[in-house]
């Protein structure tokens, strides 16, 4: 039976998964959600013996039911390759009793690049099944790691061309140069000299402009999203959390039906989204943990039940999460108001005009999945140094949220539950802040001189990826005011 997308501001016409792949957003500015989240049709048990891309099959072809299994196996096989540089695709590293589920180990060596590799092969085969003869045009703002994995993800795909936005100075040296570097004749970077959050309102804004889209139109182009609101982002997330349960089963870590907590560092809150969805599907998960910066907006919402963005915006060394707006949050919001499109469409617009939105008690009371916590600076610099120290594992300073977070609740609740925490990012991109929290010797140095540190001291190669931008040109130079984000789009397309 197919499965059919919804918006979550409106009760219109329902799509399938190719046209909410291709529309990214929906008309109405709401983000695209299944009519159902689906059940896991086969056991863990079987799954415990699968590999990543045959895990992936079995979950993506309950969500993406109007791709055919070739079309869709295709996808899964082009994605998940010699790209990644270990067999495992997604590995777990157990440290002293913590799981940590490694979302680093493709070209872009952050946790992106495990949805970012196979969206622009659902986006094109979307495009083949509805006919779509314009030039698709990936419009997407980042906080650093879905920039680089979009980029790449889309670089000289035919009949695609990538626009990103970034914030010029709220981004490492790292992220920045993986961008500015990025090759292929249809990529696009450019700086913005706002925050994050206004790069992502000023491609919302033309996503939801009719008078643009009919330009467009007229001149063979449409707008889709690379960004976590596109559902074809979402679902592929979904898979790790699946095959990271099956690989603790497979290991013994755990029995059937034993429940996993999940410590997710979390922004636009897509990541820890798709584990909510992967508990829906049936497996077993106990505890959400949704750890955030100082920018502890979502920290606050779960505590009070008051979204509330009216505050100072603080750069952080985890810049991924300097977020003040969760889009995806929406979604859980639509879930959790009995799919009441209005009551959802009513807060966004409240949050949208006053910056802020209430949830009801009873919505609050379905939060109980949930814990949130939040790790200040010298908190997530203090422990990467404690686990390197104990372990001689070297984390991000994401990772390194998380894992503080967790100690925190572990210590505060006495939970005991076998725990995975999403390593979002590898240490390589955050040398100068993830060096400098082992020792402070290292706090001065340059970004490049200290990967060779790095490499030493946590035993492990360079990447790829970080190798091939120490000497590669600088192929974007483009800074915008955010008010002319639009005219830099219209200037790109020509017209």
């Amino acid at each position: 039976m197919e499965l059919m997308y919804q918006s979550t501001r409106s009760e219109g016409t329902k799509v399938t998964a190719s046209q909410a792949i291709l529309k990214g957003l929906a008309g109405d500015g709401g983000l695209f959600v299944p009519e159902s989240i689906p059940a896991l049709d086969i056991s863990l048990e079987t799954v415990s013996k699968m590999s990543y891309k045959e895990t992936a099959y079995e979950v993506m072809k309950l969500f993406f039911t109007d791709f055919t299994e070739e079309e869709l196996k295709d996808c899964i096989g082009k994605a998940y390759d010699d790209k990644f540089d270990t067999k495992e695709i997604a590995p777990l590293a157990e440290k002293a009793g913590v799981y940590y589920l490694e979302l680093f180990h493709g070209a872009t060596i952050a946790f992106k690049d495990m949805a970012l590799s196979i969206l622009p092969h659902l986006l094109v085969t979307s495009a083949k099944k509805n006919n779509i003869k314009n030039e698709i045009v990936i419009l997407t703002a980042t906080s650093g790691d879905t920039g680089k994995a979009a980029l790449a993800g889309f670089a000289d795909v035919k009949g695609t061309k990538i626009i990103v936005f970034y914030p010029k100075n709220g981004v490492s040296r790292i992220q920045e140069r993986q961008m500015v570097t990025q090759k292929g004749s249809n990529t696009h970077v450019i700086g913005i000299t706002g925050n994050f959050d206004d790069a992502q309102s000023g491609v919302k804004a033309m996503f939801n402009n009719k008078e643009l889209a009919q330009v467009m139109e007229s001149k063979g182009y449409q707008f889709s999203s690379a960004n976590s609101i596109n559902i074809g982002r979402l679902v592929p997330q979904v898979v790790y959390y699946v095959y990271s349960y099956a690989k603790l089963l497979a290991d013994g870590a755990v029995k059937e039906g034993e429940p996993v907590n999940f410590v997710v560092p979390t922004g636009n809150f897509g990541n820890i989204l798709a584990a909510y969805y992967a508990k829906n599907m049936g497996i077993p998960v106990g505890k959400l943990i949704c750890a955030s910066n100082e920018n502890k907006v979502l920290f606050d919402f779960f505590k009070t039940g008051t979204y509330d963005k009216n505050r100072e915006f603080i750069l952080t060394s985890s810049p991924s999460m300097d977020i003040l707006v969760s889009s995806n949050l929406e979604r859980l919001v639509f879930k959790i108001a009995g799919e009441d499109a209005k009551a959802t469409a009513d807060m966004m617009d409240a949050l949208s005009n006053n910056g802020k939105y209430v949830i009801t008690d009873s919505m609050k009371e379905q939060l109980k999945d949930f814990e949130s916590g939040w790790a200040g600076e010298n908190q997530t610099f203090a422990e990467i140094r404690r686990v390197y120290n104990e372990t001689g594992y070297v984390m991000d300073t994401h990772t390194a949220v998380a894992s503080a977070v967790y100690h925190d609740y572990k210590e505060r609740t006495g939970d005991n539950t076998v725990t995975v925490i999403a390593s979002t990012a590898s240490p390589y991109k955050f040398g100068t802040s993830v060096m400098g929290a082992i020792d402070s010797k290292y706090k001065d140095m340059d970004d490049f001189l200290l990967i060779d540190e790095l490499s030493k001291v946590s035993k492990t190669n360079i990447p790829k990826a970080v190798e091939e931008i120490r000497q590669a040109p600088v192929l974007h130079t483009t800074v915008c005011e955010t008010q002319d984000m639009q005219k830099s789009v219209e200037k790109i397309l020509g017209i």
